[in-house]
């Protein structure tokens, strides 16, 4: 019965979430009659896309008009046909996209995982101990993933190869961080959930983190290099677009480096200078 409780404060939680999302947006109340795994999927689709537009939209209007050649060369602008395309393929995706957030809260709210609800519980240094290890887990899970995705041929040819025709500056833009194959962007994505069996999560951080990836993807795929290490930043994986076998990491480049796949934006500017010299 304790657990039953327990996890009684999942499903309120999740619960709350749907109607701030859907009771704000949706024009009546029809939604509270699908069943809560409905309700939940909704919630996601309509949060995803969301974050998609409004973040792809502000940036590309920073970096592309705002701020026209000044971080992006006026000839390595994408076209407004490239990132058309891009959005069509990621909303395509979407659906299947936000369905992974939703099965995570389903086994999270049948106590399957090892997550927890309230910082509270656990303590302060507790959650900074555990937060971190989740994020290693995490980086561990989506490089080799990635990796595989290129090494494994069939899993490139029929999954990844759709998101790398998106191969040069002019053809990338922050919408190319979600046009991936359905699959292909959950199987990245699914070391999140995994992470969720192996080390006490805070609920609420572990589905931040999953949003915030659309975020994330859309800035690496900005080609601007911010030179943060050890932050796998847009410079690294714009390498990755071009070379195809480099910087498979995600958020940081320590994968890379400790596995020899690592290039450096850095490096390889100063190489094609002394090719042009």
């Amino acid at each position: 019965m304790e657990g039953d409780k327990y996890l009684q404060e999942f499903l309120v939680e999740t619960s709350m979430f749907n109607s701030i999302v859907l009771g704000h947006l949706l024009p009546s109340n029809w939604w509270v009659t699908l069943p809560h795994f409905l309700q939940t999927w909704l919630r996601n689709y309509i949060a995803g896309t969301l974050l998609y537009f409004i973040s792809g939209f502000l940036w590309c209007f920073y970096i592309y008009y705002l701020k026209r050649n000044v971080y992006v060369p006026k000839d390595t602008i994408p076209s407004n046909r490239a990132m058309l395309l891009q959005i069509y393929v990621a909303m395509k995706a979407m659906p299947w996209y936000t369905l992974l957030p939703t099965v995570s809260e389903y086994m999270i709210e049948n106590g399957w995982t090892k997550c927890f609800s309230s910082i509270s519980e656990i303590g302060w240094f507790a959650y900074i101990i555990y937060f971190p290890i989740y994020l290693v887990i995490v980086e561990f899970g989506i490089y080799w993933m990635h990796r595989e995705l290129h090494d494994i041929k069939p899993l490139y040819k029929y999954l990844h190869a759709t998101h790398h025709i998106y191969n040069k500056q002019n053809t990338l833009s922050p919408f190319a961080g979600l046009a991936f194959h359905p699959v292909d962007g959950i199987l990245q994505a699914v070391p999140h959930v995994i992470a969720l069996f192996l080390v006490p999560t805070h609920f609420r951080s572990h589905v931040a983190l999953l949003f915030i990836e659309a975020i994330w993807t859309a800035n690496i795929h900005d080609c601007i290099h911010a030179n943060l290490w050890p932050v796998m930043g847009a410079g690294y994986h714009t390498i990755h677009h071009t070379t195809y076998k480099h910087n498979y990491g995600h958020y940081t480049i320590w994968m890379d480096w400790m596995l020899g796949t690592l290039r450096d934006p850095e490096d390889d500017s100063c190489q094609r200078a002394q090719k042009v010299q």
